[in-house]
């Protein structure tokens, strides 16, 4: 749309006549004519009749003058809502994250960014980690933070914390009352975790495989507050994230190795994030920096 010329075209049929609207313009009257004649070249009409040296709208300018008034005033209106992004941060964050993720690692984030942009609105999608990778891949969601796992373009992953797990029993299970704990020992006794195929599952898996051990699965689940209720009733062994380990449940000290999982977030490297995404994204990295 020539926006010019529907602004000097307004001007004129308010003013009634050229002069007076290039006075109003700050423009030559040669000026405002050529705009005038451009729009109506492009429009393939005539908007002004010239009767000596009084101009009147015509029919097709009576029709166009209410409608270029509502375009310039939402081309205003747009202008000024872009200007306000320098200043203020609103708009829609579209979040997918795991349960446990959202859990114990982003109320404080979560308090923090609602604090510094009250006008942002969150929508937070809680789903497991290989969904969250599947929304950013499919443009669903802006970002997801999660547990992270292989990442591949287009996707960029950037961890934000080390999420250590220990292996974890009931206090009266068998594995509790050993002296010392070795892997096979672990090995023979059932094990709950995360589904096959998820992230977790699979550093937990890879560590047996490494020794040439199995696992002996009595469930799996990807909730981890539920994997925990599980061994504190003494029904099978876990491991579980350091963040939850308390007196239901005791750790086994397996001598040699050290599990741990990446927890971060995820973006389309072909994405324009919106500000409210970057904001959180700096408040993710200032997490990290930190950590």
């Amino acid at each position: 749309m020539d926006w010019a010329g529907l602004n000097a075209f307004v001007a004129v049929a308010e003013h009634g006549g050229f002069s007076a609207a290039a006075e109003q313009l700050h423009l030559t009257q040669p000026a405002v004519s050529k705009r005038i004649a451009l729009l109506e070249e492009s429009l393939g009409t005539r908007l002004f009749d010239r009767l000596g040296r009084q101009v009147v709208l015509t029919e097709a300018g009576r029709l166009l003058l209410p409608r270029a008034r509502q375009m310039l005033a939402e081309a205003e209106s747009a202008r000024r809502a872009l200007q306000d992004l320098g200043h203020d941060i609103g708009g829609r964050l579209s979040l997918a994250t795991s349960h446990h993720v959202g859990l114990h690692r982003l109320p404080a984030l979560l308090r923090r960014f609602t604090a510094l942009h009250p006008r942002a609105a969150l929508d937070i999608r809680f789903m497991d980690s290989e969904q969250a990778y599947a929304q950013v891949l499919h443009g669903e969601v802006e970002l997801a933070v999660t547990t992270l796992g292989p990442t591949e373009a287009p996707l960029r992953a950037m961890q934000v914390w080390n999420d250590p797990l220990s292996f974890a029993v009931a206090p009266d299970h068998p594995l509790a009352r050993l002296p010392k704990v070795s892997l096979a020992d672990v090995a023979a006794h059932p094990a709950v975790l995360p589904e096959p195929g998820t992230f977790t599952h699979r550093i937990v898996a890879e560590t047996f495989a490494r020794r040439g051990l199995s696992l002996q699965l009595r469930m799996t689940t990807n909730y981890m507050e539920t994997i925990k209720m599980m061994v504190s009733v003494g029904l099978a062994w876990s491991a579980l994230p350091n963040t939850m380990l308390d007196a239901q449940v005791q750790v086994l000290p397996v001598a040699g190795v050290q599990l741990s999982r990446q927890l971060g977030y995820v973006v389309h490297g072909g994405r324009t994030l919106s500000r409210a995404a970057q904001a959180f994204i700096g408040l993710l990295q200032a997490e990290a920096s930190s950590a």
